[in-house]
């Protein structure tokens, strides 16, 4: 005959569970349990879900804030210095951009996308804090060369968030001091490149390379979405040049 199997055995008068049958207690289990037991442990229980509930509606809500303070606070004292530039030539214009990293030098309308925001010199965070950045050492707009823009996609205004929804024959402005330059997309083809915009790995440095017979534009952001681990690119080639103040007065009214 088989023995019946028991859950508990009685011993002095108390019910003993039975070691194989008996729930097992994780040791995270265990420490919660006897924080919970004392008064300081069920303080510092409460501290911590808060702290955890106050970094998690931070990373929640950190996209907003930067991109509030791009657009009301950086975005409109770019704006006041922009339009206090006085400059009648290239040579003039650059040598108050040269060394300045953050000081405005082109804005950039893409009318597709609604996008119209100034371009600081300079691609490091601080200067990218303005939302999109001028790549040092690449002609300005208007110039012949790569004109090379760098942009956020997410936080910082992310003027770039849509910059895939480009397609060849789509405009990009670039108002500046000295005149102001529509640029248009090509194809991909045209540019021997499989599409236009396009994604590449970080490190092709060679989409920012010199275009000496050619004026063009070139913009880069991270890829996909919050991500750095791609580059999506769009490249766009002048079609049109006019005196400054020529977008405001035709274009944008």
């Amino acid at each position: 005959m088989q023995p019946t199997t028991r859950k508990h055995d009685v011993v002095d008068g108390f019910a003993m569970a039975d070691p194989i049958t008996a729930p097992r207690t994780s040791v995270s289990g265990f420490l919660l349990d006897a924080l919970r037991r004392r008064r300081s442990g069920r303080a510092l229980l409460s501290s911590l879900t808060t702290l955890l509930f106050i970094a998690g509606a931070g990373m929640f809500t950190y996209p907003f804030f930067t991109d509030v303070y791009t657009e009301q606070l950086v975005q409109r004292q770019l704006e006041d210095q922009f339009v206090r530039i006085e400059v009648d030539t290239f040579d003039e214009w650059e040598a108050t951009i040269e060394g300045e990293t953050g000081a405005p030098v082109t804005k950039i309308v893409i009318p597709k996308l609604g996008v119209e925001t100034l371009v600081v010199e300079g691609t490091s965070p601080a200067a990218l804090r303005a939302g999109a950045g001028h790549y040092p050492n690449t002609p300005l707009p208007g110039q012949v060369g790569n004109v090379a823009i760098a942009g956020h996609r997410t936080t910082y205004g992310r003027p770039f968030n849509r910059l895939d929804e480009l397609s060849p024959g789509d405009e990009i402005w670039l108002v500046t001091p000295v005149g102001d330059y529509l640029y248009t997309l090509p194809s991909g083809s045209t540019l021997g490149w499989s599409s236009n915009p396009y994604v590449t790995h970080p490190k092709d440095w060679s989409v920012i390379a010199p275009t000496p017979a050619v004026a063009s534009v070139t913009l880069t952001t991270c890829h996909p979405k919050g991500s750095a681990r791609e580059r999506l690119i769009v490249r766009a080639t002048l079609a049109e040049s006019h005196a400054a103040g020529y977008y405001d007065a035709n274009v944008a009214a």
